[in-house]
């Protein structure tokens, strides 16, 4: 066992394969879009995170993925540029007023940690948080900032980007999954 998983192990979560999201049944489409998440990069010496509810699990490279998708004026996105890696953080509905919290105010100007209650948990150059239900680990594998040139649906467009800020997209192939046994 890895001194990491040690680690995680003092907080309650077993390591898993990223095969482990598909013998669960993984829902992104509860996960993701209802239950919302944390996006976390960064280190102990400075990271930020950030509530997200958009955003894609699946299969691209014959590799597990998941991409998160961030706006240019969000905070985390400075640390997830820098980032080899990021976490997703998903948690029960106890936490919810915690991911709202942190999907309302940014890094800038507050320790979302401190003001939420939650842990931050360092660990393999990433943050994640103790009370997480699950945790996935992904290597940032691509990024590519969407653009208006990219909709068919000019409505989408203009519904979504009325100010121009555009995504980026950070495609991560999933290198682990702890679970809270």
């Amino acid at each position: 066992m890895s001194s990491n998983e040690n680690k995680l192990e003092k907080y309650g979560f077993a390591a898993k394969s990223p095969a482990y999201l598909t013998d669960i049944g993984f829902d992104p489409y509860k996960k993701i879009g209802r239950d919302w998440f944390l996006v976390t990069a960064g280190t102990e010496q400075g990271y930020n995170t950030m509530t997200a509810s958009w955003g894609f699990a699946g299969v691209m490279w014959n590799k597990n993925t998941f991409t998160t998708v961030i706006r240019p004026q969000r905070y985390t996105k400075k640390f997830i540029d820098k980032a080899d890696s990021f976490t997703v953080c998903f948690f029960d509905e106890s936490e919810r007023s915690a991911l709202s919290f942190c999907g309302s105010h940014s890094g800038r100007d507050c320790d979302k940690a401190a003001e939420t209650g939650l842990t931050p948990v360092f660990f393999d150059d990433v943050t994640a948080f103790e009370q997480a239900r699950l945790i996935i680990v992904c290597d940032k594998t691509y990024v590519q900032t969407m653009s208006g040139e990219g909709f068919k649906d000019k409505d989408l467009d203009s519904a979504n980007y009325a100010a121009g800020d555009y995504h980026t997209q950070y495609i991560g192939i999933i290198k682990k999954v702890y679970v809270r046994e």
